[in-house]
């Protein structure tokens, strides 16, 4: 009969010298015998002695680890490999003893300038038990390829710039990095025909007539995207213009 495992070894982000368990459980027909393993880099070994359910860990380094388990008719498992992120600073005003595995940010992405067409890279890290899943936002909307510490965009385009921030989540809750602003440079602004006309209008017929300049801000940092700036911005557009006004209405 084979043995089944019943609980998987977590994955988890903690600070150096934290004391913690890796725990396997498994199920078969027979007495069951557990060994642990370590890869670091690619050495790969027996830990002595780690011959329980549990293993006692003291955080010194980043570590795989996995458990096998057989019976006494020599069939054998192996867990899942699991990562022990180990980050060498502890963040500020976080009191180990008090800490419950919540998502703490240990590193917050840093504001770019970037040529259009080259890569975008940004990075963030948090701690967390069990170690914390990654979201980044750009504008405040979620971007569905980007999901791990390092956001990577290949080949930059000008849509690209916006205000990026990550949240880090496990099953206690989440936290948020700092907001940062991203610049793709090079690029062109393109005025559609009628943007043309209606700044030559603004500029050249219309120097001395009344003149009403409308924006609208559509996206926010923190805030999911709003529907009323567009809607009131042509209302008011129409307004004006009855008034006599010369408009020239923006987004964002």
């Amino acid at each position: 009969t084979a043995i089944t495992i019943t609980e998987q070894p977590i994955s988890v982000s903690v600070p150096v010298g934290y004391s913690f368990m890796l725990r396997c459980r498994a199920q078969g027909c027979t007495s069951l015998q557990y060994q642990w393993f370590c890869q670091y880099q690619s050495d790969c070994h027996l830990i002595p002695g780690a011959t329980n359910q549990d293993l006692p860990i003291i955080a010194e380094q980043t570590q795989l680890y996995t458990c096998r388990v057989n019976d006494l008719h020599r069939n054998a498992v192996f867990s899942d490999w699991v990562k022990v992120e180990v980050h060498q600073c502890v963040a500020r005003g976080l009191p180990p003893r008090l800490w419950r595995g919540e998502p703490v940010i240990v590193l917050n992405p840093s504001e770019q300038r970037v040529e259009m067409g080259q890569p975008l890279q940004l990075q963030c890290a948090a701690m967390g038990v069990p170690a914390p899943s990654y979201q980044w936002y750009r504008n405040g909307n979620p971007l569905e390829q980007q999901k791990r510490r390092k956001l990577w965009i290949t080949h930059t385009k000008v849509s690209d710039s916006g205000t990026y921030l990550c949240c880090a989540s496990n099953s206690h809750g989440e936290h948020w990095t700092n907001a940062v602003d991203v610049h793709i440079g090079g690029g062109e602004v393109i005025l559609s025909p009628a943007e043309h006309l209606q700044l030559f209008h603004l500029v050249f017929v219309s120097a001395t007539g009344k003149i009403a300049l409308l924006v609208g801000n559509n996206r926010y940092q923190h805030h999911p995207n709003l529907m009323a700036p567009v809607r009131d911005v042509f209302e008011l557009s129409h307004l004006l213009e009855h008034l006599g006004f010369q408009v020239v209405s923006l987004l964002d």
